[in-house]
Order: structure tokens, then C-alpha cells, then sequence
């Protein structure tokens, strides 16, 4: 199977530029023949919303050739750091400055001087970072068919068809952005590149004129939705919200929902993680208001279990534990350095993902907390992100939140908020965990830090501390 299926576009809306099926397969097979005379290893392409990156990335993809798709604001030193560690055969898209050791600028690229490297395992397709990752990440080594299996069952689940118009609302080296662009292309949709943010009035105008039929957001982009009043009936078109990237909370679940359906469409939240590549549930629209804390049932292909402190897997439902998912989708294993990237798979399809969960009786599946997002407050374990509901859910108005451990207390950054409303939510979340306010340090941020997928960068926040 290819990633380029029958009537697949891409439309570029800052050039203007439109590739229908036969161009867009010539202009990949065009660049992949250039790629092929690139030193052996692994290719690192700094890809942004853009045509040409989403070509390179497409082009190394069909022909075989394992990419790592990086970040292009992330900063020199650790980009350093990962062509140290993973020498690739050329580093595509470079930034403006001097190669490394070892490499020599050539068009617009760092390529390696020495043409023989560790050669990628044969199934090897995609490195991510895993989330959150900062400094000296690894990568979820993914595999062809890991990729292709996640980009059927997606476009199932969701009924994507040759119809359907999607937008670059997230960016590609983030894996539910780049599940996006895969499910949508691989069913002959068509995909509109546009770089400026779902937050900005260009983007919305895109959305209109190409008659996009879904859109992809993570929790921050929802929150910001609602304070600017979104109503997708503006959107004649767009009848699919899709939601990933974190726990959306109860009344924007009921919210989106509520206006997706009034709109003649739906809203569906979803489960994933970049080792999976990257989704393993999907809430069907339909059910949501059944079932709003659910985000559903295992992905075709994929199975849920729910794993004990002693081992023991159980899919019985109502028995909290560690989820565990199996399915095709799953990586190959993690990656630290160059001479992992020539191993095979190591995992087996099987997932343990760190995440806390129980099934239902009709094996959908409920997240209630990370098992490492912990904290303590004087002895007492607190799960973080259970916290940062409880601190929305005081009254006082607060909306985005960030939790973060620090030695026998918890500090919540709270967006926007005044000093004198972060004493008085202290003071609400000790009365309601009986324990002293002084062990929640709420602190009044003026905006939270994100990551370029839009998730909360609480890296930067926990050197705030």
C-alpha cells in the first residue's frame, strides 16, 4: 500500500500551488531519485508546514529511505547533539549556519562526508521524538507497516474518503499532525498546507474556501476555540472535530459536541501516543454523549488490556491499571543512538503505555492519569493531571493549568489569572485533597508555554521552579 492513494492532492495556500494525483507521484518519485545519492543512514529533515517538506518526507517514505522527521525550531545545540548521536547520511532543509564536523553544506542541506553509515533496519520508516522530549530525546523507531495499519484504521474509524479535505492544523513532525496528513492522502483525500495556525484569521479563511471537512486540534486549541466563539456552522463543510494530544475536559467535551451536532456533524476524541503511530482509540461521534469520559474502544486491528501491579493483564471492566495495547501499529522499539536504528522489532506489538485506565463493559476505554505524572505534598501522592482538573473545576476561573512536582509540594501555573485568585485556589484544592494550602503553589503565568504541537511545555515550566 502507498501513502499517495488514487486522487490524493496537495494544495499549498501561501504559493498557491496544486498537486492532483499525477503530480504529486511524479514530483515524489522526482525527489526520491535525489535522495537515493545521499550517503547510507538515516535522513533528518527539519520539516515545517510547508509543500516542500511534506514532498521530502513523502518522497523518503514511498522509496524506503528511514527518515527522522525533526523540529525546525528546535534549538542548534540539541540539533548538534542528535547528529552526533544518530550521524545521519544528510540533514535536509539545514538552518542557516555552519555544518557540524564531519558534514559540508550542499543546496540547502548538511550531507555527511563520509559515505558509509549504519544502515537502517529494512522495515524502518519514521523516527519521532517521543513527547515531551527535550535536550537529548529518543525516537520511536516506526516501521512501514506500523505507519500504513495506523492509516487504515484511521481513515475506518472515521470514514475518510476521496471527499474529504483536511488541514495542516498541527505540524507533521508532531505524530498526530502526521497522522493526519498519512490517513487523509492514503485514501485519496486532499490535503490543504496551511502554516499559520489554527488560531489565526488565514487559516480560517483556508478552511472556508477549500471546504475542509475536518479539523485536528490537541485540549490548548479547543480552549482557545471557545474564547473565540467558534461556531462550525460558519463552516458549511466541516462536519468532523477531532481531538487527541491529552484529557479534554468534561464541559468542552459537552461544548464541541454539543455544536458539532447541531452542525450535522461530530465531534471524536481520541487516544494515541507517538509509539503507536500514533492512534489507538476513537470515541465514535455518536456515542460521545453516552459516554463523554470515554475515549472508546481499541482502533480496528488493535486490543485493549488493563495490566496489575503484579503483572496480570485483565480486560474485565471497572479494574483500574496500567493500559496496555497491542496492534500493528505499535513501534519497533526506542532509538538513543545510531546503532539501534539497525535493529528490528523488539517490542511485538505490544504496548505497556504508562497511562492509567480502566474498560468498560463494552471495552471502551476511560484515562484517568498518567502513572509518572505523580506528585507528592507532604508524603501524600497526588496525580498531576487529576490536579489541574480539580484547580478548573474551582469556580474561580481558571481555564489552562500546569502542574508541576517539585520537592514535597505541587506548583500549578495558571494562565491569565490574578495573584489574589491563585491564593484562594490553594486554598480550594487543600480543603478539597484535607491538605494544608501551602503544599499548592499556585502562580499566576501570563501565557503557558507550548509545544509546537500544542501541547503544555512543562520543561520550560519546571525550570521555572
Amino acid at each position: 500500500m502507498t501513502l499517495i492513494g488514487d486522487g490524493a492532492r496537495l494544495v499549498d495556500t501561501v504559493s498557491g500551488r496544486a498537486l492532483g494525483h499525477a503530480a504529486l507521484r511524479r514530483e515524489v518519485a522526482r525527489i526520491a531519485e535525489a535522495l537515493s545519492t545521499l550517503p547510507e543512514g538515516v535522513l533528518f529533515t527539519r520539516v515545517s508546514i510547508g509543500m516542500p517538506d511534506l514532498l521530502r518526507y513523502l518522497a523518503a517514505f514511498e522509496s524506503g529511505r528511514a527518515v527522522a522527521l525533526i523540529d525546525p525550531a528546535l534549538n542548534a545545540d540539541s540539533l548538534a547533539s542528535l547528529i552526533a548521536r544518530f550521524r545521519p547520511g544528510a540533514v535536509l532543509s539545514a538552518p542557516c549556519a555552519e555544518p557540524p564536523p564531519g558534514y559540508r553544506a550542499e543546496d540547502g542541506h548538511w550531507l555527511r562526508a563520509d559515505p558509509e553509515g549504519v544502515a537502517p533496519h529494512p522495515e524502518l520508516a519514521i523516527l519521532l521524538a517521543t513527547s515531551g522530549s527535550t535536550g537529548a530525546p529518543q525516537f520511536a523507531r516506526l516501521s512501514r507497516r506500523a505507519i500504513l495499519s495506523n492509516a487504515r484504521a484511521i481513515a475506518e474509524v472515521l470514514g475518510i474518503g476521496p471527499d474529504d479535505v483536511a488541514p495542516t492544523s498541527l505540524p507533521p513532525h508532531y505524530s498526530f499532525g502526521l497522522s493526519v496528513l498519512n490517513s487523509h492522502l492514503a485514501q485519496g483525500a486532499t490535503v490543504v498546507i496551511e502554516p499559520s495556525g489554527i488560531l489565526g484569521r488565514p487559516f480560517w479563511d483556508s478552511v472556508s474556501s477549500a471546504g475542509c471537512t475536518s479539523l485536528a486540534a490537541v485540549p490548548y486549541h479547543y480552549e482557545m476555540l471557545r474564547r473565540l466563539d467558534f461556531d462550525p456552522a460558519r463552516y458549511p463543510r466541516l462536519r468532523k472535530l477531532t481531538q487527541a494530544g491529552g484529557r479534554l475536559r468534561p464541559e468542552l467535551v459537552d461544548e464541541f459536541d454539543t455544536k458539532m451536532r447541531a452542525a450535522g456533524g461530530g465531534l471524536y476524541v481520541m487516544y494515541g501516543q507517538t509509539e503507536a503511530s500514533p492512534r489507538m482509540a476513537t470515541m465514535p461521534a455518536e456515542l460521545l454523549a453516552h459516554k463523554p469520559a470515554s475515549v472508546g474502544p481499541a482502533v480496528p486491528g488493535g486490543q485493549f488490556s488493563i495490566r496489575h501491579g503484579d503483572g496480570s493483564e485483565t480486560t474485565h471492566p471497572k479494574i483500574t491499571g496500567e493500559v496496555v495495547y497491542r496492534g500493528p501499529n505499535v513501534m519497533m522499539g526506542y532509538a538513543e543512538d545510531a546503532a539501534a536504528l539497525a535493529l528490528g522489532d523488539e517490542l511485538g506489538g505490544l504496548l505497556p503505555t504508562g497511562d492509567l485506565g480502566y474498560l468498560d463493559e463494552d471495552g471502551f476505554l476511560f484515562v484517568t492519569g498518567r502513572l509518572k505524572r505523580i506528585g507528592k505534598v507532604f508524603g501524600n501522592r497526588v496525580g498531576l493531571d487529576d490536579l489541574e482538573h480539580a484547580a478548573r473545576a474551582t469556580g474561580l476561573g481558571i481555564e489552562i493549568v500546569a502542574a508541576i512536582a517539585a520537592d514535597d509540594k505541587v506548583v500549578l501555573f495558571a494562565e491569565g489569572v490574578a495573584k489574589d485568585v491563585c491564593k484562594q485556589a490553594s486554598r480550594a484544592l487543600g480543603e478539597r485533597l484535607h491538605l494544608h494550602a501551602s503544599g499548592f503553589d499556585v502562580r499566576p503565568i501570563d501565557v503557558v508555554p507550548l509545544l509546537a504541537s500544542g501541547k503544555i511545555d512543562y520543561q520550560a515550566l519546571a525550570e521555572l521552579i
